[in-house]
């Protein structure tokens, strides 16, 4: 499985990284990198208030039964929000801006997806943490998870769209 999940992830990164990036009058790949990771974020910490609040119906409570419906609306409400402030600040035209939230909004939800694929091999392995390296916090995986499921996805809209250019490997 590490294979299947690290190998996309890096090779996103890297696309990420080295490719031709344009997007409003911002065209910085280092910013594109920390902006993927931000969307994972503003979609972890939307679903944490969400689901504390109003998080009634579970998502999947055999594999994580932490995480509800609530949550994840709300980490994508707060996705959508991000994407708009951070177009807003690139001067991106009205198109590039509703491109940049649909793109988000998947990238969004493949990182619950990522989370929850982590959680089930966790739950199918009989283990609580991934590693010992952070005790507690279930594992090294658990706090790249979501990434390594976003990453590439993310790269892959962005090029589709024809904002990101092949780079020099």
């Amino acid at each position: 499985m590490g294979l299947l999940v690290l190998v996309p992830a890096w090779v996103g990164l890297n696309h990420l990284r080295t490719g031709g990036f344009q997007f409003g009058d911002s065209a910085n790949n280092l910013l594109l990198i920390l902006y993927v990771f931000c969307v994972v974020w503003v979609a972890d910490i939307g679903a944490y208030f969400a689901g504390r609040a109003f998080g009634k119906a579970k998502l999947a409570p055999r594999v994580s039964p932490g995480k509800s419906w609530a949550g994840v609306w709300g980490g994508l409400v707060a996705v959508a929000i991000f994407a708009i402030v951070i177009s807003v600040l690139a001067s991106a035209t009205t198109m590039q801006l509703l491109l940049l939230v649909v793109a988000s909004l998947i990238t969004g939800a493949v990182s619950v997806l990522g989370d929850l694929l982590e959680s089930m091999l966790k739950r199918f392995r009989g283990i609580k943490d991934s590693s010992q390296l952070l005790p507690g916090h279930g594992g090294i995986m658990d706090r790249i998870d979501s990434l390594t499921a976003a990453i590439p996805v993310f790269a892959l809209i962005i090029t589709l769209m024809g904002w990101l250019t092949t780079g020099q490997w």
